[in-house]
């Protein structure tokens, strides 16, 4: 057959040469990912055998072969896994980067000046791991056959920006990965080098990795102890070997912020392994929502795609769960109804929060840094499972108007006013802008806490869970928003506020608030005087019944809605610009031009500060060149 050439679907040559050069600070690692890869096409097999016991013909005992041929300058990695056709070749072989070249390449840029764990972690969000064999090898040969085809085939590339295909032979079912190890880097063909780096790094891979003979050993030698790691005593697992397994069975390179072992036996039995990561996996916020925990049923891998074992919400959970009452033959449909994984997945899910809660508690600082990777995510528990809904609000964590750093619900509602009977909240990009909202100058005059409610799931959660320890969650925008029952840090505590706010309001605001809302037209819904503001002199609150600003803000955004409904225009009758504009309103019964374009101007200024364009800029401009002329002295 005529040799084929393909060209790789990336920046082939930049690529490899980053991932040889920059991305790895130690060589052996190439070997750790090279078994990874095998033990994986083992675990394929195991699956598909279920289903399909044929392509288990010929041998049914899983292992990955190491062989060295110091003459030849080559170590060959080996499985009996589910092997490769041409097809599967171009497209696992040949897309470098496939969830995005240009991502991995912005990426890159701040791996390289953030350090080696942003290096790692760049590494494991990109699969490129196969790569990392161009460090120590000027070429690299893959020799596979998949599982029930009879032809197999040879990939060839020297990492410069190409790749041979062609028809090779083999007689079994698998892979072997040839590497022509280069003249620096003979290390790789000592026997003792290579035991070292397996015991290191691949000691927990279910199939034995096997060194076969050569003149310096007379017989083959199984480096691992090739035990599932999650079967082990916990007593007898070191961190470093915890680590490592994280590494295989979460495809990641960053440390686990937490690990958690335990066996369960009663009328369901299962041992989990679960890991909590460090830093935020790369498709965390993939539309699809997989997890990514294994299962198996006696040590024998069943799916790493069963949403019926952990929620969407927790898809950031790495590791491995093993039980012996699930039927060997089950298949992914059948698992999203059978009672044993309902069980397992409750059982997983109370321990899994409950020591969320424990970390919170005992190391707050910790539980913050975790929150800020992945509380987004875990807020979307709090729509979706009911059934925890509780213990996920224990959990949540918020910015807020009055302390540095994260709150929870427990302590704000310690810290809230006698006379207040409400949660404050209010939305926004971040929590920097939503400070800025001039809604909540009349909060920090009274010294009253707000929420900042920063990321969209918000906008649904807080809906459905409607309060919290009996206390209602009110926005801060909205129009029926009521401070003057509170009692503040002010000194001033004589009457009542709301009326004491009616024997000071200046004389012509209802003229004033009337020309502005014949000015606006259907612009707006209402134009009212405000108790909330202090030093802005307008700003827009939704009414009761609309949808909250920031969810309709982000609903256009997405074209969910063609256009928002009219808000209020909330005017301060003690802002000085205000007062000077109600005098003019007392004086010419409301009607003049300068009063027209005060209320567009304000009603511009405020749509500003929301984040929302102008009306129209080119009114907006004419009237702000012409307030500007008036202003100058002649």
């Amino acid at each position: 057959m005529t040799k084929e050439t393909y060209s790789f679907q990336a920046e082939v040559g930049k690529i490899l040469d980053i991932v040889a050069h920059s991305l790895y600070s130690q060589k052996e690692v190439f070997l750790r990912e090279l078994i990874s890869n095998a033990s994986d096409a083992c675990d394929k097999l195991r699956y598909h055998s279920l289903t399909e016991p044929e392509l288990l013909s010929g041998n049914g005992d899983f292992a990955i072969t190491l062989a060295v041929d110091p003459k030849a300058k080559t170590l060959t990695i080996s499985d009996n896994g589910i092997g490769m056709s041409k097809d599967d070749m171009i497209d696992a072989l040949g897309t470098i980067a496939k969830s995005g070249t240009q991502a991995f390449m912005d990426g890159l840029k701040d791996a390289q000046s953030d350090g080696e764990d942003a290096k790692l972690a760049l590494i494991g969000q990109f699969g490129v791991g196969f790569y990392s064999s161009f460090m120590i090898a000027d070429k690299v040969e893959v020799v596979s056959r998949k599982a029930g085809d009879t032809d197999a085939w040879r990939w060839t590339s020297n990492g410069q920006g190409a790749f041979d295909i062609e028809s090779a032979t083999r007689e079994e079912r698998g892979t072997d990965v040839i590497v022509h190890v280069k003249k620096d880097a003979k290390e790789f063909l000592e026997v003792l080098r290579i035991e070292n780096v397996v015991k290191t790094y691949s000691d927990h891979i279910a199939q034995p990795v096997i060194l076969k003979a050569s003149k310096d050993s007379e017989e083959d030698k199984t480096l691992n102890s090739a035990s599932a790691l999650w079967t082990r005593e916990k007593k007898d697992i070191t961190a470093d070997q915890y680590n490592e397994f994280y590494h295989h069975v979460g495809m990641a390179f960053d440390e686990p912020w937490l690990t958690l072992h335990n066996k369960v036996e009663g009328a369901i039995s299962y041992t989990n392994l679960l890991f909590v990561p460090s830093s935020r996996p790369f498709d965390l916020f993939h539309p699809e929502r997989k997890g990514s925990l294994k299962l198996y049923v006696n040590r024998v891998f069943i799916t790493d795609d069963c949403e019926a074992l952990i929620p969407g919400y927790m898809r950031f959970l790495k590791g491995v769960v093993d039980s012996e009452d699930i039927d060997l033959n089950v298949s992914r449909e059948m698992l999203q109804h059978n009672p044993a994984v309902a069980k397992i997945r409750k059982a997983l899910m109370k321990r899994v929060l409950n020591e969320l809660k424990k970390k919170a508690e005992k190391a707050p600082e910790e539980y913050a840094t975790f929150w800020e990777t992945f509380g987004m995510v875990l807020k979307e528990g709090i729509h979706e499972d009911i059934e925890n809904r509780d213990r996920l609000m224990e959990l949540v964590r918020f910015k807020s108007s009055s302390v540095e750093g994260w709150t929870s619900l427990k302590d704000y509602v310690s810290r809230m006013k006698a006379s207040q009977d409400a949660i404050y909240y209010i939305s926004g990009a971040d929590a920097e802008a939503a400070a800025r909202s001039p809604q909540l100058e009349g909060f920090r005059a009274k010294g009253i806490e707000v929420l900042f409610m920063t990321d969209p799931v918000d906008e649904f959660w807080m809906p459905a869970v409607g309060m919290y320890d009996e206390k209602q969650f009110k926005s801060a925008t909205r129009g029926d928003v009521d401070l003057s029952k509170i009692d503040g840090d002010s000194d001033d505590k004589d009457g009542d506020d709301k009326d004491k706010a009616k024997e000071d309001m200046p004389a012509g605001m209802d003229a004033l608030t009337a020309a502005f809302k014949i000015a606006l037209g259907d612009k707006v819904k209402d134009v009212r005087t405000s108790s909330r503001l202090t030093d802005s002199p307008v700003c827009l609150v939704a009414e009761e019944g609309d949808m909250d600003m920031h969810l309709e803000r982000l609903l256009k955004q997405h074209q969910q809605i063609d256009q928002g409904s009219p808000r209020v225009l909330e005017v301060n009758p003690k802002h000085l610009l205000i007062m000077n504009l109600a005098g003019v309103a007392e004086k010419q019964k409301g009607k003049d031009a300068l009063l027209d374009d005060a209320a567009f101007l304000l009603l511009d200024q405020a749509l500003i500060i929301e984040g929302e364009p102008v009306l129209d800029p080119q009114a907006f401009i004419r009237r702000m060149t012409e307030v500007m002329q008036k202003s100058m002295p002649t």
